[in-house]
C-alpha cells in the first residue's frame, strides 16, 4: 500500500490529488455539519482527517464508547462523496484517564510531573496508556474497518509534540530494558559511554537513570542514547495501535511527521519511522518572520520526499492562512496560500491538507486560519480556498509521478542529535540551519535536491553536500568514500566526521592525527584545531567571506582553493578540493557567504557536469522543479517575486489549458504547470 492506493480511492479509480483538512466536527452544533459538506463539495474537498482529538467524547468513561455522533459524521461525508482518514484517537487521553492513572502523564527533566489540561498528557512507556490505547483502537477499527468512508488510517497525531523526552519511572525501566538490548553488557556500555570520565562507570544496571536533570552537563552519549531511546519507545506505540489496524483493515496507516522541528528536545528519528509507514505524511507551518520561508518549505518538502524514499507523500497540514503559536502570527498575502500548496505539490506531495477545516470558535488554537474563516465564505482565504480546489483538479494527472533531482544533500539524525548537545565549540554549530543554507546555494541555482542518508546508495547523484556530518558511523563513512571513488562530486563542511555513533572522536589513541578523523584522507587535510568566531565575526577568504567558523589546519594532499586571511587561523585552508579514484571530495571549512560560494561552487557544479540551469539565476526566486513518470513530464514554476519571470517550456500550461511555445511566462506571484511536449525536457 503506498500513496497511489489512497489517491485512487478518491474518485473513480484514477488517482486524483488529495484536498482537504483535519475536520473537527465535535467542535460545533450538529446544524454546521450540512453546511460544511456543501462547503466541502463546493471546493473540491475529496478527503478530511476525522476523530484526532476525540478521545474524551469516544470514551467517556474507561470501556463505554459513544460512537453515535461519529457514526453521523461518517455518514454524511460518504453520502457527499467524501473520504475519510479516520483516527485511532490516541494522540490525547481525556481527563479522566490521568486523574485515574496519575503515574501515566510525563516527568519532566526536572522531575516535575506533568498533566491533563493540554493535549498529549501521557507518558510513552506507560503501561496504562499503553493498555487503554489499544483498547481504543480495537473498538474503533471494529466498528469502522468495514465502512465505505474510510480511505485511510490516522494513528496519533505528531508524535512526540509535548510530551516528550520523558523522564518518569516508566522510561526509566524502558531505558535500561533498552540499553541492555544495544549493548549487551555494562562493560560495553561503559566503553561506549566513556564512564572513566568524571567517575561515572556503572556496576549495575539499576544505576542507570535517564539524564534528568544534574549539577552540569550531563554524560554526552548517555543524552544521545536517550533520544534514541525515546524514538524508539513512540515508535513501538505507533507500531502496536497499526498493528491492531492492519488486523482490521487493509486501507493505508500513517501518521503526521513534524518536518526538521525534532531535535533532542522532542526525539523522533524519521528515517527510522519512515519504513513503518503505508504513506509517509508531514505536517509544515511558514515561520512568518522568516524572509525566504518559501525556500524552507521547500527544503522541508525535499527531506519528506526522502523519508518516502522518493515515492509521493501527503502534506498532511498547513495553514490557509496565519497560526496560532509564533510570537507574531502573520497572516498570508494574497496568492501566498497557492504558491505554498504547489511547492508541496511540485516536491512530491500527492495530498493538500490543512489544519484545520473550520477555524475553532475557543480554545488555544481559535486564532490559527481555517479553511473556512471565522468571517465566514465571503473572504480572501475561502475565496482561495476554492480556487486552490479548482486548481489541483486541473493538475490531477501529475499524481503518482516522481520528482527528478540532479544532487544530494545528507542529513542523518544521529549526526544532527550530536551535533545539538551540550558543551561543544560554539552555540553557532547548528546543523539544521547548516543543512538550509546549502539546499538553498543549490536552490538559487536552480538545482533539485533530494535529501538522504549516509548509508544510502548515493551513486546516481553527480553531486552530494553532507554539510556538518558530526557524527558518522564507519558504514556511512565508507559509503561516502565509496561514492567519491566510484566518480561522484562531493562536499563536506566543518564539523564533519569528527565522532562515531558514540559521540568518541575519531582519532588514533597513540598518534593521534587531527580533524576530521574519519575523512582526513578522503580530502586530504587536517585539523589540528577549531577556532569558531565570535559573535558577527566573519573572516576573509580572498573571494567573500566566513561566517561562524574557521580552523587551523593545512592540507596534505587537496588544492587549496581559498585561505583564511586574518585571524589565528590565517593562511589555513577554508576550501580544498581532492581527487579520489575517478571523483572529487571537496572540504569547507566555514560558512561561506554568497560571493565566496559563486568563487568555488561553479567548480564544484563543474565537477557534477551540473552545467548553468535552464531556468533560474542567483537572486532569483523563480523555483523549478521537474515531476517525471513513464513517458511524461511536467514542469512546475513558482514565482516568489515581485516581477514577472520566464522559463524555457513547450508543452500545455495546466492551469489554464493553454499551449506553451517555448517559453513560459509566469507573472509575478503566480503558479504554472507545464506538461512538456519532451519528457526528457
Amino acid at each position: 500500500m503506498d500513496m497511489t492506493d489512497l489517491t485512487r480511492r478518491l474518485g473513480d479509480g484514477t488517482p486524483r490529488i488529495a484536498f482537504g483538512a483535519d475536520y473537527n466536527p465535535e467542535q460545533w452544533p450538529e446544524e454546521v455539519w450540512d453546511r460544511d459538506v456543501e462547503l466541502m463539495r463546493e471546493a473540491g474537498v475529496n478527503l478530511v482527517s476525522l476523530g484526532i482529538f476525540s478521545w474524551a467524547l469516544l470514551e467517556p468513561e474507561e470501556g463505554r464508547y459513544e460512537f453515535g455522533w461519529l457514526d453521523r459524521v461518517m455518514d454524511l461525508l460518504h453520502a457527499n462523496g467524501i473520504a475519510v482518514d479516520l483516527a485511532n484517537a490516541s494522540a490525547s487521553p481525556p481527563p479522566w484517564f490521568t486523574v485515574k492513572y496519575p503515574d501515566s502523564a510525563p516527568v519532566g527533566a526536572d522531575g516535575v510531573r506533568q498533566t491533563h489540561g493540554s493535549r498529549q498528557a501521557f507518558a510513552a512507556c506507560s503501561p496504562d496508556y499503553r493498555r487503554a490505547a489499544a483498547a481504543l483502537t480495537t473498538a474503533i477499527a471494529e466498528r469502522y474497518s468495514d465502512h465505505p468512508a474510510v480511505a485511510m488510517w490516522h494513528v496519533h497525531n505528531e508524535y512526540g509534540c509535548h510530551n516528550q523526552p520523558d523522564y518518569g519511572p516508566h522510561a526509566e525501566r524502558g531505558f535500561r530494558a533498552w540499553l541492555e538490548r544495544r549493548y549487551g553488557t555494562l562493560e560495553a556500555l561503559n566503553d561506549a559511554w566513556g564512564t572513566a570520565f568524571w567517575s561515572q562507570h556503572y556496576y549495575d544496571w539499576a544505576e542507570v537513570m535517564p539524564p534528568r536533570r544534574s549539577g552540569t552537563w550531563v554524560n554526552p552519549t548517555h543524552q544521545l542514547d536517550f533520544a534514541r531511546f525515546s524514538s524508539d519507545s513512540l515508535l513501538e506505540c505507533f507500531e502496536a495501535e497499526a498493528a491492531i489496524i492492519r488486523a482490521h483493515s487493509d486501507k493505508p496507516v500513517t501518521t503526521n511527521f513534524m518536518g526538521t522541528n525534532m531535535g533532542l528536545a522532542a526525539p523522533i528519528d524519521y528515517w527510522r519511522w519512515s519504513a513503518s509507514m503505508d504513506v509517509v505524511s508531514n505536517d509544515h507551518y511558514l515561520i512568518a518572520e522568516d524572509l525566504r520561508n518559501y525556500q524552507d518549505l521547500a527544503l522541508t518538502a525535499d527531506l519528506t520526499r526522502g523519508w518516502a524514499g522518493g515515492r509521493p507523500w501527503l502534506l498532511m497540514e498547513h495553514s490557509t492562512s496565519a497560526v496560532n503559536w509564533q510570537p507574531r502570527n502573520i497572516a498570508k498575502a494574497p496568492g501566498e496560500m497557492l504558491r505554498n500548496s504547489f511547492q508541496h505539490l511540485a516536491r512530491g506531495a500527492d495530498g493538500i491538507m490543512f489544519f484545520q477545516w473550520r477555524a475553532s470558535r475557543a480554545g488555544a488554537e481559535k486564532y490559527h486560519s481555517g479553511m473556512v474563516p471565522h468571517a465566514g465564505t465571503d473572504t480572501k482565504v475561502w475565496r482561495e480556498v476554492v480556487e486552490l480546489g479548482h486548481a489541483l483538479s486541473a493538475v490531477s494527472e501529475v499524481a503518482g509521478s516522481r520528482v527528478a533531482a540532479d544532487a544530494a544533500l545528507v542529513f542523518d539524525t544521529d549526526a544532527r542529535w550530536g551535533a545539538e548537545l551540550d558543551s561543544h565549540p560554539s552555540i553557532e554549530a547548528q546543523p539544521v540551519r547548516e543543512l538550509r543554507e546549502w539546499h538553498d546555494a543549490l536552490y538559487r541555482r536552480g538545482i533539485t535536491a533530494d535529501v538522504r542518508q549516509s548509508t544510502d546508495d548515493l551513486s546516481a547523484y553527480p553531486l552530494v553536500v553532507a554539510p556538518m556530518l558530526y557524527l558518522v558511523t564507519e558504514a556511512g563513512a565508507a559509503n561516502l568514500r565509496r561514492y567519491v571513488e566510484g566518480g561522484g562530486t562531493l562536499v563536506l563542511t566543518y564539523f564533519s566526521g569528527i565522532v562515531d555513533e558514540c559521540d568518541r572522536i575519531i582519532m588514533d589513541p597513540v598518534a593521534g592525527g587531527g580533524y576530521p578523523g574519519a575523512f582526513r584522507e578522503l580530502l586530504g587535510v587536517e585539523i589540528e584545531e577549531f577556532f569558531p568566531l565570535h559573535a558577527g565575526e566573519t573572516v576573509g577568504l580572498g573571494s567573500g567571506r566566513g561566517h561562524r567558523w574557521s580552523e587551523l589546519g593545512r592540507a596534505t594532499g587537496a588544492d587549496v582553493l581559498a585561505r583564511f586571511e586574518e585571524g589565528p587561523t590565517a593562511g589555513s585552508p577554508a576550501v580544498t578540493r581532492n581527487a579520489a579514484g575517478a571523483g572529487h571530495a571537496y572540504y569547507v571549512a566555514t560558512s561561506p557567504d554568497a560571493e565566496a560560494l559563486a568563487t568555488f561552487l561553479p567548480r564544484v557544479l563543474e565537477d557534477a557536469g551540473l552545467g548553468p540551469a535552464a531556468h533560474g539565476a542567483p537572486g532569483q526566486d523563480l523555483e523549478v522543479v521537474t515531476r517525471v513518470s513513464e513517458g511524461a513530464a511536467w514542469l512546475f514554476a513558482i514565482n516568489h517575486s515581485e516581477r514577472e519571470a520566464t522559463v524555457p517550456a513547450s508543452g500545455t500550461e495546466l492551469l489554464s489549458g493553454t499551449p506553451v511555445g517555448g517559453e513560459l511566462t509566469v507573472p509575478p506571484g503566480a503558479v504554472a504547470v507545464v506538461r512538456l511536449e519532451d519528457a526528457h525536457a
